[in-house]
């Protein structure tokens, strides 16, 4: 069954969620497990492509789009051939195929209808019984 972390920022803007999704991905890399980074379209996409590149100063995530073997993929398909590992949710909805990873993250900012939409998000899987935690930052 999936484990479901939710990552509590203390900010309210969607970079900063960006940025730790970013952060995320390299620990999860360095630990050998594979990474999927799901978002909502291909602006996101290519902004987190960016910001894989440049989030630290020394780092380096072998990462490109879901479906080329790469350690790190960022997708905005709706069904990616991709299972295992660990899912880092960006995307406004609950991927339908999110149970084919071993975990999923969600990032939460302060914003109003984030905090609402994760909320109703956090209650729909602990009633379903997947194992739930949360984390403050």
């Amino acid at each position: 069954m999936t484990k479901i972390d939710f990552y509590i920022l203390k900010s309210d803007q969607a970079a900063d969620a960006e940025s730790f999704a970013c952060r995320l991905a390299e620990k999860a890399w360095r630990g050998n497990l594979p990474v999927l980074i799901a978002v909502d379209d291909q602006a996101q996409a290519q902004r987190l492509d960016q910001l894989l590149w440049t989030f630290r100063e020394d780092s380096f995530l072998p990462h490109g789009p879901a479906g080329n073997g790469v350690p790190v993929a960022v997708s905005t398909e709706n069904h990616p051939d991709y299972h295992a590992g660990l899912l880092i949710n960006l995307r406004s909805r609950i991927p339908g195929w999110f149970s084919q990873f071993n975990r999923m993250s969600e990032i939460v900012t302060q914003d109003p209808e984030v905090l609402e939409r994760s909320r109703k998000r956090f209650g729909h899987f602990r009633d379903r019984g997947y194992p739930v935690e949360s984390h403050k930052l």
